[in-house]
């Protein structure tokens, strides 16, 4: 077991190899500190910046062996890391941040909404279905039209659909691949808001001003932050992610999207136990970016200043959007941020930009 604050030198172990864990590597490397990934693509976009990368399966016993040789600590991009993954390393006295209780619970969305309303994080009501048969009995206690979800996995609007009549349930659940789901109730929200916050090895805590985010087909477009909110909303999201990360007793970052209803409340829709697209925007808009924030709480350092020093829209480049970088690049307000990826498929998040100005 590691002894922390762990000191610049020491590696860091990484579950997952796409852009989040690049922008991990970098912010990780301004510390000191190496790092290792496990990803099964051989040539991922966070390789190319790592110390060492084992390719392999997310739960290959005998490359978590290798990568448990290496690291000091683990942490991990995206959030359906295998749970036999985590208990590996744990047997071999290598810690995961976040722990196991944030990975369990934002792998299942019924768990997640469970826990939320535990906590006093409030959310939409909701129902879980097993069935085509408890599908419709979900849909019509929760009242139509309403959101069926896939309980597990699902990302940028995947796994889910709308259902507009009780009668179409059935047909839903199915579409969905007969799979366990949640059937959660319409949010009449007036915008999409989203905090990023984190919470160091000795419960410190620190959250970054809310970001206002746009959604096209499922995916996130753009964010503008520090959004404009009243001081009482800017509490009220604070006191919330307090409560989110002191339940699952968290070590790292996380991300939680807010509905803002009309009355001023505001809803949790979920969240993310890792750095979040909706943060990108502290790379350029606050002194310590959520990537290096999340370096320093799990190695156990001190959590920097999440203070804004500018303000930053970000938008999303996907696909062959990345063919305009001579033109962003030439922006002097713009700050460039791109990913590596070979192919620009559809849809896919190629890079981001930070159009910057001031306060």
């Amino acid at each position: 077991m590691s002894d922390f604050p762990l000191p610049p030198g020491a590696a860091i172990g990484v579950i997952g190899g796409g852009q989040l864990g690049r922008m991990l590597a970098l912010a990780a490397s301004r510390l000191g500190f190496d790092s290792v990934f496990l990803e099964p693509e051989p040539d991922s976009p966070a390789s190319r910046v790592a110390r060492h990368t084992i390719v392999a399966a997310y739960d290959d016993p005998e490359a978590l062996k290798a990568l448990a040789a290496i690291a000091s600590v683990v942490t991990f991009e995206f959030e359906n890391v295998p749970a036999s993954a985590v208990a590996q390393l744990a047997a071999m006295g290598i810690e995961v941040a976040p722990g196991p209780l944030a990975l369990a619970t934002a792998q299942d969305r019924v768990a997640e909404k469970t826990f939320l309303n535990a906590n006093g994080a409030p959310t939409v009501a909701f129902a879980a279905a097993d069935s085509a048969e408890t599908a419709v009995d979900a849909v019509t206690r929760i009242g139509a039209p309403c959101l069926m979800k896939t309980r597990r996995e699902g990302y940028d609007g995947k796994g889910q659909r709308w259902v507009e009549h009780a009668h179409d349930a059935a047909a839903a659940f199915e579409a969905l691949g007969g799979v366990p789901v949640i059937v959660e109730a319409a949010a009449d929200f007036v915008r999409e808001l989203s905090v990023i916050a984190a919470r160091g090895r000795d419960g410190a805590t620190a959250v970054y001003p809310l970001a206002e985010n746009h959604h096209e087909h499922g995916i996130l477009r753009r964010s503008v932050a520090p959004a404009r909110v009243t001081p009482a909303m800017a509490d009220q999201a604070e006191r919330i992610a307090a409560r989110i990360l002191s339940g699952l007793d968290y070590v790292g970052v996380i991300g939680i999207e807010l509905f803002e209803m009309a009355d001023g409340s505001l809803l949790v829709n979920e969240f993310a136990p890792r750095v979040h697209n909706s943060g990108h925007w502290t790379q350029d808009g606050c002194g310590v970016d959520q990537f290096e924030q999340h370096i320093r709480a799990v190695a156990g350092w001190p959590l920097g200043s999440t203070t804004a020093v500018a303000q930053v829209e970000m938008l999303n480049l996907l696909g062959d959007e990345i063919d305009a970088w001579p033109r962003y690049a030439a922006e002097p307000e713009t700050r460039l941020h791109l990913y590596g990826k070979r192919d620009a498929k559809p849809g896919r998040k190629m890079g981001h930009i930070n159009r910057v100005r001031p306060l």
